[in-house]
């Protein structure tokens, strides 16, 4: 069966680094889209972070972490990252990887809908 696994995450502080993965099995990895979502609280929202194309050649950031964030992929390797720099204490969230759907190689999604495949999420705490 499809399984992403996220890992990486940990606990911290205001402006340091940390890049999380996602490996992926059980799926032909260049066949998907991949994104990074998070969510702050449960109940709360899945927050669209950051998206790539299957190609890797394509990326969405939200503004949020845009300049900050940098997404990207190995295909050989079945793995995408999300680099995450200055980080802030807003950043605190789990963070999930999925699995999207895209016509073509170049094209990235933004609809949650569309991502069919999910991890089960790492922790990112960030102290002020």
């Amino acid at each position: 069966q499809v399984q992403l696994v996220e890992s990486g995450g940990g606990l911290v502080h205001t402006g340091d680094s940390l890049r999380v993965s996602c490996g992926a099995s059980g799926l032909t990895f260049g066949n998907y889209s991949m994104g990074w979502f998070r969510r702050q609280a449960p109940g709360k929202e899945f927050y669209l972070v950051a998206t790539v194309s299957r190609d890797g050649g394509s990326t969405y950031y939200a503004d949020s972490v845009k300049g900050r964030f940098t997404i990207s992929r190995v295909n050989a390797k079945n793995t995408v990252y999300l680099q995450m720099n200055s980080l802030k204490a807003d950043d605190t969230a789990v963070y999930y990887c999925a699995a999207g759907l895209t016509h073509d190689d170049w094209t990235i999604t933004t609809q949650r809908n569309d991502y069919i495949y999910w991890g089960q999420g790492t922790q990112v705490t960030v102290s002020s």
